[in-house]
């Protein structure tokens, strides 16, 4: 579903990515931790085509995103650390909005939005304007936009930052779901015990490099959680 092969990234003269090199497979949850600065969200936000890139190359479910990106993006949804939303629009008319981006027929997106919404609690606030929403309902509005067109690649960046523990959980069922249907999940998070029990594959990112990747069993095969390894290793060198 996605392969990024050779990516650098520079700003400026410093290079921040050297040479990423990942694959997630279908139907797969793949976890990317790091400490801040390691080069996450760099990296996510070059996945999602936000961000162009130095060298190397990105395909999407076999798509390349440098030669067709709106092909790209349209089979993924990315949602971001601090979500911007349009705040003068009405909560309804924002995810109508992104249904239309995503071409979701008309009759297929109000059961969706019906559906969500009531799931995560903010359909009877759907017809007030997202600027009166409170900081959680903006990051439960945002995680709707990014499930409504049922992405085959779903990009999150701190999903969890900002839901309340109900929403985390739905969020988690959310995500499991989407993968059974053949979807998959890149993500990153500060929250190791959620990478380490929702996650199929973890990817450890350090200075811009990836230091160890594997199946959750084969990278805690020592015995170790992945907090005191990943502590371990940011402490090597």
């Amino acid at each position: 579903m996605l392969t990024i092969q050779g990516l650098r990234k520079s700003f400026g003269t410093k290079e921040v990515l050297h040479g990423i090199d990942l694959q997630v497979n279908d139907g797969e949850i793949f976890g990317f931790i790091g400490h801040n600065g390691a080069g996450k969200t760099t990296t996510l936000r070059c996945t999602a085509g936000i961000l162009s890139f130095n060298d190397g190359k990105i395909l999407i479910n076999g798509t390349d995103l440098q030669k067709a990106p709106v092909k790209a993006k349209m089979q993924m949804a990315y949602l971001p650390d601090n979500p911007d939303l349009y705040e003068q629009l009405t909560g309804i008319k924002f995810l109508n909005f992104i249904c239309d981006m995503y071409d979701v027929p008309q009759n297929v997106r109000e059961e969706r939005i019906r559906s969500l919404a009531e799931d995560f609690e903010i359909y009877a606030n759907l017809g007030d304007p997202l600027k009166s929403y409170s900081h959680g309902m903006k990051q439960k509005t945002a995680v709707i936009a990014a499930l409504i067109h049922e992405p085959k690649l779903l990009i999150l960046d701190e999903p969890f930052v900002g839901l309340d523990p109900k929403a985390s959980y739905l969020l988690k069922q959310k995500m499991k779901e989407l993968c059974a249907g053949g979807s998959s999940i890149f993500f990153s998070s500060h929250v190791l015990e959620v990478v380490e029990n929702l996650c199929d594959r973890i990817a450890i990112l350090r200075q811009g490099e990836i230091v160890m990747s594997g199946t959750a069993d084969e990278i805690l095969a020592q015995g170790q959680s992945l907090e005191d390894l990943f502590l371990e290793l940011e402490n090597v060198g």
